[in-house]
């Protein structure tokens, strides 16, 4: 695949995620004819949030956009999804850690803003972490699951979930009870909102025994923002078939609607190399893998699989943090140091 490059600094960090801009009165107040969000996946989401725009004359700008989230301001970090429902953009963090553990609380949250406000002065964002619910939910699913879950080594489980006990414990935390020893660490790295109005959350990690990557529906994530509203309901957990290498691990790097009412993925290797992984030095053949361009149609079978397609071989590339199909082309996002890096096919 011929692919153009373009390069954008923006506040020196790197990027995850990209969603198409929907709000045609935010596309006229940058004069931009089509545009993307993207998340930067180092901070707190209200410093993290930027757009890359192609404006009426053909050039691409970045745009950090200035953002509050009032008293959460600084409560968050490692922002990694981004998925579009009912006008307003929500960001996922990703519930996970360090590449050595442990889980940290700052990552498990959902943010929201209307998309429409980001075209005049800061905007509003409403964050809601939840203090490992939603770690708890998608745990109790897979286990219910008709597929069996990669179990995690003895390191990985002692460093993600045995010292994040720990150190809850040891501070007194409350959220330590939403831990079990047998749980699995998750990585959330895609989200999409179905037609129902629930969320797909793909995850980076756990794979399946089989090494292919796993879907988790959530119901309720809108309702965590409104007063009484409650918390997610995690309800089946699915895994995508026909994308995965042969002895490869492969887990979600994204997830976007598509406009025939199917999804595009990027599906990749479950954790980076050369960054000290605990997952990998359990799962050594989790990091060699390119990256893939997949389709798929939201029709799960009774047990729980779900046809996937590859549309495009990404190699020799290992970093496709996001995928968009627009007008014809594709669009993909690559996670480089402090730089931002689109890519159209």
């Amino acid at each position: 695949m011929n692919l153009r490059l373009l390069e954008f600094v923006v506040a020196g960090n790197e990027a995850s995620d990209l969603l198409p801009v929907r709000s045609r009165s935010l596309l006229r107040a940058h004069d931009a004819v089509r545009g993307f969000w993207t998340v930067l996946d180092e901070g707190p989401v209200e410093h993290c949030l930027a757009l890359l725009l192609q404006r009426t004359d053909g050039e691409w700008v970045a745009h950090h956009v200035p953002a509050d989230a009032g008293v959460e301001n600084g409560r968050t970090e490692d922002g990694e999804a981004l998925a579009a429902h009912d006008g307003w953009v929500y960001v996922f963090g990703s519930h996970f850690g360090s590449k050595a553990g442990p889980l940290r609380p700052r990552r498990a949250f959902v943010a929201r803003f209307r998309e429409d406000d980001a075209a005049t002065g800061t905007l509003p964002v409403q964050v809601v972490r939840n203090r490992f619910r939603v770690h708890r939910a998608v745990n109790d699913a897979l286990v219910k699951a008709a597929f069996t879950p990669l179990p995690p080594g003895e390191r990985v489980r002692q460093r993600f979930i045995g010292e994040t006990v720990a150190r809850g414990t040891a501070r007194a935390k409350s959220w330590v009870r939403r831990l079990a020893d047998d749980d699995l660490p998750l990585n959330v790295e895609a989200a999409a909102f179905t037609p129902e109005g629930t969320v797909l959350l793909g995850l980076r990690f756990p794979v399946t025994v089989d090494g292919e990557p796993v879907l988790v529906e959530l119901a309720g994530v809108p309702q965590m923002f409104t007063s009484g509203g409650g918390w997610p309901r995690a309800g089946r957990a699915y895994v995508l078939t026909g994308v995965t290498p042969p002895g490869a691990l492969v887990g979600f790097r994204a997830v976007t609607p598509t406009a025939d009412g199917g999804y595009a993925a990027v599906v990749g290797s479950i954790d980076a190399l050369g960054k000290g992984s605990v997952l990998l030095d359990d799962h050594p053949t989790g990091g060699e893998v390119t990256s893939r361009h997949v389709r798929f149609r939201w029709e799960p079978t009774d047990d729980g699989r779900i046809a996937g397609e590859v549309v495009a071989e990404l190699a020799p590339f290992r970093n496709v943090e996001g995928v968009a199909e627009m007008d014809g082309r594709s669009f993909y996002v690559t996670d480089e140091d402090h730089r931002v890096a689109l890519w159209i096919g």
